[in-house]
């Protein structure tokens, strides 16, 4: 009886109906704990975004401190919100206007385009990206935040730029996702760094994107110039060649000089 109960066959059998019920077990898990899951991601991202624009309150619920900003969806090409017809679009190509994902978006040839000039290191962009909107009562924009992401040393980095209502003066930079070096590249992190970015200017007096992330310090007074992170060259580098693409032609830039001309 005991050289039957400890068979290869038997032993094969046990471990098999384990490997199916634990199978069973993480899969359930999975399935009912993605809504949550979805649930911290999105209020993660709004975290971010309110952080970026300076505006976080630590304690206060996020959704209710969201509740001041609104979302729209920007064709970056035309340089203008995205029309009904637009919205549509995304819509029929599988993602929701209302929750737009722009890395969605970028992997799918119906709604992105391979980039020839890419200093971002992105690869390919999307046709439409979310901006985040605050106004004041009188209808006006006080700040504007907008998804940034591009290649630093290890890692693509995904984060927000804020914009003051002029469209000119930086308000935050914060990144949320990225794998540089702790301690060197990952300093991007580091809220004293973070604050160097407060109240720069993104174009120089000819109107050219002149906003620099600078190796060995920026000058003294330049409203254009970022202290680049000492020991990380490659992900300053990086952080300078995405903010300069997506505040220029082919990100943002089309859609921020429409808004400059139209007094937001």
């Amino acid at each position: 009886m005991s050289a039957n109960n400890d068979s290869i066959q038997k032993t094969l059998l046990v471990a098999i109906l384990l490997c199916l019920v634990c199978s069973v077990i993480v899969a359930g898990a999975a399935v009912s704990l993605k809504p949550l899951q979805q649930a911290n991601k999105v209020a993660d991202r709004k975290q971010n975004i309110l952080a970026a624009a300076g505006i976080l309150q630590p304690g206060v619920d996020i959704d209710e401190q969201f509740k001041q900003v609104t979302t729209r969806i920007v064709n970056l090409e035309a340089g203008r919100y995205a029309t009904e017809a637009e919205l549509a679009e995304i819509k029929e190509a599988g993602l929701d206007p209302k929750n737009y994902d722009q890395s969605k978006a970028s992997k799918m040839p119906e709604l992105s385009e391979k980039l020839q000039d890419d200093p971002a290191s992105i690869k390919r962009q999307a046709d439409y990206a979310p901006v985040y909107i605050l106004e004041n009562s009188a209808g006006e924009i006080e700040k504007i935040i907008m998804p940034v992401h591009g290649y630093g040393l290890w890692s693509t980095l995904y984060g927000f730029l804020a914009l003051k209502g002029d469209m000119e003066t930086i308000a935050g930079l914060g990144f949320y996702q990225h794998a540089e070096t702790p301690g060197l590249g990952g300093e991007v992190d580091n809220p004293k760094w973070k604050s160097l970015w407060v109240g720069k200017k993104l174009h120089d007096e000819d109107g050219d994107v002149a906003i620099s992330v600078v190796k060995g310090g920026a000058e003294p007074g330049n409203p254009n110039q970022v202290d680049g992170l000492s020991g990380a060259t490659l992900t300053s580098r990086g952080v300078d060649s995405l903010v300069k693409f997506w505040v220029g032609e082919s990100g943002f830039g089309k859609f921020l000089t429409k808004l400059k001309e139209q007094g937001a």
